[in-house]
C-alpha cells in the first residue's frame, strides 16, 4: 500500500512538472482560432458578454481558455513608452514606499483607463484582461507577479518585479502561458508595437520558462526541483520569443557568460519540439569588431537533442548568438583568453 501511494505521489509530481501544451496534443484548436478571429472587432465594455461570445460554441475548458487567450494577444497592443515610464517612476521610488505607492495606484488607473479606450497596455493589462475573461468562463487563472528578462533588460537595476503572466487550471493542472510576450514585438527604438503571434508561449513547458521568468511566488515555478536561484535567473543565457517556436527544453549553458582559455570550446545543449536538419545551424559570432556567421565547430542530433561545441583559436570576448534558420534562439557571452 504504502509502495502504490508512493508511486501516485510520483506520478502526479510528474504529471505536474510536465505541464505544458503537449498534454493537449489530441485537441484541435482550429475551432477557438477561428471563433477569436470572427470577435476581432469586439471592445471591452462588457467583459462577461466578450467571454461569452468567445467560449459559448466550445466545449473542453482548454478550447474556451484558448480562445480568450488568443483574443487578447490579437488584439490588445504592448505599449512599450508606458511600460518605460512606468519603470522609471518605480525605480525613482524604490526608496520611497509612500511616493511608490502613490505612483503605483495612479498608474494602475492611467493603466486600464488606456486598455479600455484605446486596447493598448502592458504585461499587468494582459494579465489581468486573461484572468478577468477565464473567470468569467468559470476558469480558474492566477496573475503571476514576478520578473522577466528580455535582450534589454539591465540586470544591473533588477530590483524591482518588472513582468507579469497567468497560470491557469486546466484538467486539474496548472498550466503557464505570457499573453504579453506572444503577442508581438514592440520596438524599442520607436516604441511602435507589431502584432505577431507566438504559439510558444501558450501552455510552455515549466524548465524553459524558468530560463527568463522569475516568480515571486515560488509555487508558480510548476518545479518540483532545480529550481533557479535569483542570480542564477540573472546569470541565465539571453532566450528569445524564436526559442519558445523551437525548443522544448534548453539545458546548457545554464549561465550567459563564460571565460575559457583559447583552443577550448563551449557546449551547447537543447531539446528540440521536432527534429532539424543540421544545415540550418548557425553561430553568429560578434567579437566588436564585426560579425561572422558560422556553424559550430560540431553539431548532434540525436531525434530531438540538439547538441553543439564550438571551438575558439583565438583570444577576445564575443557575444554568441544560436540561430535556426533565420530564427534567433539565444545569446552568450565568452572571454578566450590565453
Amino acid at each position: 500500500m504504502h509502495k502504490s501511494l508512493h508511486s501516485l505521489l510520483l506520478f502526479l509530481c510528474v504529471g505536474y512538472l510536465n505541464a505544458q501544451v503537449s498534454d493537449f496534443d489530441h485537441i484541435d484548436f482550429k475551432k477557438a482560432d477561428r471563433i477569436t478571429l470572427s470577435y476581432d472587432k469586439e471592445g471591452l465594455r462588457n467583459l462577461p458578454q466578450l467571454a461569452h461570445k468567445l467560449t459559448a460554441d466550445l466545449t473542453t475548458d482548454v478550447e474556451r481558455f484558448r480562445a480568450i487567450y488568443r483574443w487578447v494577444c490579437a488584439n490588445i497592443a504592448n505599449d512599450y513608452g508606458l511600460y518605460l515610464k512606468n519603470n522609471r517612476k518605480r525605480q525613482r521610488f524604490k526608496d520611497d514606499s509612500l511616493k511608490l505607492d502613490v505612483w503605483n495606484t495612479k498608474f494602475r488607473q492611467k493603466l486600464f483607463k488606456k486598455l479600455l479606450k484605446k486596447k493598448r497596455t502592458i504585461c499587468t493589462g494582459y494579465a489581468y484582461l486573461v484572468k478577468s475573461l477565464a473567470d468569467f468562463a468559470n476558469i480558474e487563472c492566477e496573475i503571476v507577479q514576478g520578473y522577466g528578462r528580455v535582450s534589454t533588460t539591465n540586470i544591473e537595476t533588477l530590483d524591482l518585479p518588472n513582468h507579469s503572466w497567468n497560470a491557469v487550471k486546466l484538467n486539474g493542472k496548472w498550466y503557464l502561458c505570457d499573453p504579453t510576450w506572444a503577442s508581438g514585438i514592440p520596438n524599442p527604438k520607436t516604441n511602435r508595437f507589431y502584432f505577431n503571434y507566438n504559439d510558444g508561449f501558450f501552455l510552455a513547458d515549466p524548465r524553459l520558462f524558468a530560463v527568463n521568468h522569475f516568480p515571486i511566488d515560488s509555487k508558480w515555478w510548476l518545479l518540483e526541483d532545480n529550481i533557479p536561484s535569483f542570480n542564477d535567473f540573472l546569470g541565465a543565457p539571453v532566450i528569445y520569443g524564436n526559442a519558445y517556436k523551437h525548443l522544448e527544453l534548453h539545458e546548457a549553458p545554464l549561465q550567459m557568460h563564460h571565460n575559457i582559455k583559447k583552443d577550448e570550446s563551449v557546449s551547447f545543449k537543447y531539446e528540440l519540439k521536432a527534429p532539424i536538419k543540421k544545415e540550418t545551424i548557425k553561430l553568429l559570432l560578434d567579437n566588436g569588431f564585426g560579425t561572422r556567421k558560422t556553424p559550430p565547430s560540431s553539431i548532434s542530433i540525436d531525434n530531438t537533442t540538439l547538441e553543439l561545441e564550438h571551438l575558439f583559436d583565438k583570444t577576445g570576448f564575443y557575444d554568441i548568438h544560436f540561430y535556426i534558420g533565420s530564427d534567433l534562439i539565444s545569446t552568450y557571452t565568452v572571454e578566450v583568453s590565453k
